[in-house]
């Protein structure tokens, strides 16, 4: 995650609104770098999606009713994730202060209700699509909000003049923890699906998503089974059926992350992987980075390096 100094908009520095400031200041104390949202939002959209009972993972794919209940979702996950205590008259209190949470699809379209007039609002936006979050502070008064018409329960949204200049923004257009099956190409994802064994499935979606994160999400929707993790590992599972073609599966583990580390993959963090073929390292591999496994020197194979079966990797550690 970017360090939060790069993510301050214009519009994030200091306010002259002391219980904003505090609140900022609390959130930012806890979350200096925008992992405990983003985390917190990823959980909402595999929650929605529900991927291991459903096999979606396009927003599209949800019932009105479900994109209804996202901003609810996330109201809730926040919570639980921040330890916020509830509000007087508002979702939640920080630092003792009522703080008013709303979430939309569209950036800075939040709907309002009446009873936060006065109130702070923490204003949430996520794309799964885009694979970015937003997440900034206001202050709700008249002159930030459309004209009382239009909504039969009395909720407006802010003015194009507020979005611009009365949010004072925690993180803006930071990464979303990637969904990687929105950003597979069609026809990975049909060979993915192809199969009506979810264990079948779980082996495709590594060999064709090598050098890159895959989330227990991912996993999830693709095995479309209980105990999907299982199909990761050995004894039956994707690392045992690819090895054979010379592809190992990372793990949330230490020495598996040391593995990616010094091959220079993407570290896998908690609940996630990332698959790679490996090929012992010869002179023509001269720039490239190994590792030791098994007692060999093993690089990330090029195309044209033979298919050699892949080394056992050391039992998972944590660190």
């Amino acid at each position: 995650m970017t360090s939060v100094d790069t993510l301050f908009s214009v519009s994030s520095i200091l306010p002259s609104d002391t219980e904003l400031a505090r609140v900022r200041a609390e959130i930012l104390a806890a979350d200096p770098c925008g992992e405990i949202f983003a985390a917190a939002l990823r959980r909402t959209f595999d929650m929605l999606l529900d991927g291991q009972h459903t096999g979606r993972f396009r927003w599209e794919e949800l019932h009105k009713t479900e994109k209804t209940h996202a901003g609810t979702l996330v109201e809730i996950n926040l919570q639980r994730a921040f330890g916020f205590a509830d509000g007087d008259r508002m979702d939640y209190s920080i630092h003792g202060i009522d703080v008013d949470c709303k979430y939309s699809q569209d950036l800075g379209r939040w709907m309002i209700p009446p009873e936060a007039m006065g109130h702070l609002c923490l204003g949430v936006w996520a794309s799964d699509d885009a694979g970015r979050w937003s997440a900034g502070l206001f202050r709700v008064s008249e002159e930030i909000l459309t004209k009382k018409e239009g909504n039969r329960d009395g909720k407006r949204s802010l003015t194009a003049a507020a979005r611009r200049n009365a949010v004072h923004w925690l993180f803006e257009d930071a990464p979303l923890p990637e969904n990687i099956l929105l950003r597979l190409p069609e026809e990975d994802i049909d060979a993915i699906f192809a199969s009506r064994y979810g264990t079948q499935r779980v082996h495709e979606l590594f060999r064709r998503t090598q050098g890159r994160i895959v989330s227990r999400g991912a996993v999830a929707t693709v095995a479309q089974q209980d105990d999907f993790m299982k199909r990761v590992r050995y004894n039956g599972g994707s690392r045992s059926a690819l090895r054979p073609e010379g592809i190992v599966i990372l793990g949330q583990y230490g020495n598996h992350q040391a593995v990616a580390n010094g091959l220079g993959l993407p570290v896998p963090g908690a609940g996630e992987s990332v698959s790679v073929r490996l090929a012992p390292w010869t002179p023509g591999h001269v720039d490239a980075r190994w590792v030791e496994l098994e007692g060999v020197k093993w690089v990330v194979a090029r195309e044209n390096d033979p298919v050699v079966e892949a080394p056992l990797l050391p039992e998972p550690r944590e660190r």
